[in-house]
């Protein structure tokens, strides 16, 4: 299962790792260093949501992650799980036009105050790609500074709150959870997998996540 990844220009693995909202670790599983496949996911939560309704079968689950998690098998797989659901969302020329006014606009306020203060807005729509059967909620952040113009995408299941409530109260959390998966390597040596069989990295990782 060991890749090379080009990105970090090394070989080893990129396991998918779990925390709940208290930085509890909930589930942690080896895979090579590549993107996940929207199957690939749907497999991973169809199996992570069943046990954890296996103990508490009522219980509400909101999943919070990065754009790799917005793909149909994942949301479709939310939908009738009965899964809430704020993932980041790669930027298309689609939702780009929903925002190119706006960008215009902070960008030249922001000039005109001729100042180093970021000058942040937020925009919601509704849209959906051919690859998906429905339209979702999205939420475009919007920042301008001296460096220019950045903004980012987060799909949502959830139909109350504002963009900047469910953006910056519940989808910039996710910055916690990096610091949890640092702790968790750094401390505890979690990134190591020097055994040379799949199942015993495999519980390596587990023994690291225990420790935790």
């Amino acid at each position: 299962m060991r890749l090379f990844n080009a990105y970090h220009d090394d070989c080893g693995f990129q396991p998918i790792v779990v925390f709940d909202a208290a930085g509890r670790p909930v589930a942690a599983m080896l895979r090579p260093a590549k993107r996940p496949t929207g199957v690939e996911l749907h497999c991973f939560l169809r199996r992570l949501v069943k046990e954890i309704r296996r103990h508490w079968a009522r219980i509400d689950i909101l999943l919070r992650a990065d754009s790799h998690y917005c793909a149909p098998e994942v949301l479709d797989f939310c939908r009738a799980a009965r899964v809430d659901f704020i993932f980041g969302v790669a930027a298309t020329k689609t939702l780009r036009r929903h925002v190119e006014a706006l960008e215009v606009s902070i960008r030249q306020r922001q000039a005109a105050a001729r100042s180093d203060d970021k000058l942040r807005r937020y925009k919601e729509f509704h849209d959906g790609a051919a690859s998906r059967k429905r339209v979702e909620r999205i939420i475009a952040r919007i920042e301008a500074g001296p460096q220019g113009v950045d903004t980012r995408y987060i799909v949502t299941s959830l139909k109350g709150g504002s963009a900047r409530s469910l953006y910056e109260g519940i989808y910039c959390r996710r910055g916690q959870t990096e610091n949890h998966i640092k702790a968790w390597k750094r401390h505890l040596a979690a990134d190591r997998a020097s055994c040379t069989r799949v199942a015993a990295n495999q519980f390596r990782l587990m023994l690291h996540t225990g420790a935790y």
